[in-house]
């Protein structure tokens, strides 16, 4: 075993190379951006929202700041679904959750029109793997003080089972932004289906093809009042001078550190550079985030010395399961690359990293709770580059198929969904077979300009020449990386607020059927695989 760690670890160093040619995956939730600083109060600039942004200055119901608010009303949603006849009674042993981030229903047609598109057919008639899914349903993805959610107050919602408010991780709305002290406080703090797994016994896990750190995964282990508190640099960044790294304890840590992170049997996904002081030199060539001088990988190893730590495609590949006790791989800097650019030779698919997360998890006898998030959608549809964002959701449906094909239906429940939309449309009359990705060649504009089929609310590009009249795009809207056109213009796509689907299949799938809370998902994964403090199947055996 230790040779093969010395192996992964000398191995690593050849990575760097491979990713001179990658794009720079620049942050795209900063949060300037999503909630302005302090010095900018009341100040105009040109960005997508007011400079206090989402938090700052909003609150929601006072009853919402009570956990227990949440609990009962998805207690309520349960009890409502089992009102109707039971068609299942199979328990699931495994629950696998897949999000695809920023996973617009207008983004699951557009990709499922991409899919057939890419076969030479007209496109409308194909399907996603998930949308093959017996059971289907909706859920509403307001956060406690927001109408239109991030990635933080939703991942608490559908992995806690709590709203909380925007940029908020494990923890209530009671907590106010940047409040370090509230977020500490245990009274403040709520669990995940992550960790209800691990007590009951359970194997658990993360990937995600942003970063272990990202808010989406930070979901199951958690708990901060800042979402951008990612490294104990961060908490100074983004602290607004009212934090210390000392006593704030930042998302990297808690995740090598503390229950259930540190518990975890597998995590892929991008991001090393949160786990490394500034003084190493990353095996992508960039310098670590770290001021602490804190090597948290060197903890990790200590903390697990059966595990292993992989780097590249490769090395995630060589990993036999069966002979290590926990995984970690980390594949770039920051977030992994765009499906569509990445070096193929050494950054893995996240099919590849959903098949090796399993093969791991599964080594428990008493089954597993395993978090995947594509969390790339999300990202292409900010840049507005609508290829990227189908690109990365025809990824997570090859990842979802993976899973699929590897595991036992009548044992695994398999739930798809989305933490929030984007303002994406299909719009206009285009005819069958249109292609998705380029103009609808059918209808005109008031000046009989032809407008591209896919478009965005808030964007980058109008295409206005100097009167304000559209452009023809017809020499633009096929070349490579093309920003979609939008109406307002912004320095960056935003978030859209209204619901998303949820795709089921396996042991009590049927019950994620109908319009439910967001809050409501994990409690229904719970009731499925009788983990958690709430109503369970088990309940019926009593």
């Amino acid at each position: 075993m230790k040779r093969f760690i010395k192996v992964l670890l000398v191995l690593s160093g050849l990575v760097a190379t491979s990713w001179a040619l990658s794009i720079d995956m620049s942050e795209i939730h900063n949060q300037e951006q999503l909630l302005g600083s302090a010095s900018n109060a009341g100040k105009t600039r040109e960005s997508f929202m007011d400079p206090n942004g989402l938090a700052k200055g909003k609150t929601g119901p006072e009853e919402e700041k009570n956990a227990q608010f949440w609990y009962d009303l998805a207690h309520e949603e349960i009890a409502k679904r089992l009102e109707l006849p039971q068609v299942d009674k199979r328990k699931a042993k495994n629950v696998i959750m897949f999000l695809g981030d920023g996973m617009s229903l207008s983004t699951v047609a557009a990709a499922r029109i991409h899919k057939g598109q890419l076969k030479g057919n007209p496109g409308e008639e194909d399907s996603l793997s998930f949308e093959k899914f017996p059971y289907s349903g909706i859920s509403r993805t307001y956060c406690s003080n927001a109408q239109v959610p991030d990635s933080a107050c939703t991942a608490t919602a559908y992995l806690c089972g709590v709203k909380t408010n925007i940029v908020a991780l494990g923890i209530t709305s009671a907590v106010n932004f940047n409040n370090c002290s509230g977020s500490e406080d245990p009274s403040n703090q709520i669990s995940s289906i992550a960790a209800w797994a691990q007590a009951a016994g359970k194997g658990s896990g993360i990937v995600t093809t942003t970063t272990l750190t990202h808010a989406s995964p930070s979901g199951a282990y958690a708990h901060s009042t800042n979402r951008f508190f990612e490294a104990d640099t961060d908490i100074i960044t983004y602290g607004e001078g009212l934090n210390d790294p000392a006593t704030c304890t930042d998302i990297a840590t808690q995740l090598i550190t503390k229950n259930p992170g540190k518990n975890f049997d597998v995590m892929l996904g991008g991001g090393i550079g949160k786990f490394l002081p500034k003084t190493i030199t990353d095996p992508f060539n960039k310098q670590g985030e770290r001021s602490d001088g804190v090597n948290l990988l060197s903890k990790w190893q200590s903390l697990h010395p059966g595990g292993v730590l992989a780097y590249n495609r490769n090395q995630l590949l060589r990993v036999n399961a069966s002979g290590i006790t926990n995984l970690i791989g980390t594949f770039g800097s920051g977030v992994m690359n765009f499906h569509k650019l990445a070096d193929a030779a050494t950054q893995p698919t996240l099919a590849e990293m959903t098949r090796k997360a399993i093969e791991v998890v599964s080594k428990n006898d008493n089954g597993y709770f395993l978090f995947v998030e594509g969390g790339l959608i999300d990202y292409g549809n900010h840049y507005n580059v609508p290829v990227y964002a189908l690109d990365e959701t025809l990824e997570l449906s090859n990842a979802v198929d993976e899973a699929i094909d590897i595991t036992d239906p009548d044992e695994t429940l398999i739930v798809v969904t989305s933490d929030h939309a984007h303002p994406l449309t299909i719009a206009g009359y285009p005819g069958r077979g249109t292609p998705i990705l380029g103009l609808n060649q059918h209808d005109t504009d008031v000046n009989g300009v032809k407008y591209a089929t896919l478009n965005y609310a808030v964007g980058l590009e109008q295409y206005l020449d100097e009167y304000g009249n559209r452009i023809d795009l017809t020499d633009k809207i096929d070349q490579p990386g093309f920003l979609a056109p939008s109406y307002i213009k912004s320095n960056i796509g935003v978030h859209a607020g209204e619901d998303v689907g949820i795709f089921a299949t396996g042991p009590q799938s049927h019950l994620f059927s109908g319009v439910m809370q967001q809050s409501t998902i994990p409690h229904l994964m719970a009731y499925a695989s009788c983990i958690g403090d709430g109503p369970t199947l088990c309940d019926n055996d009593n």
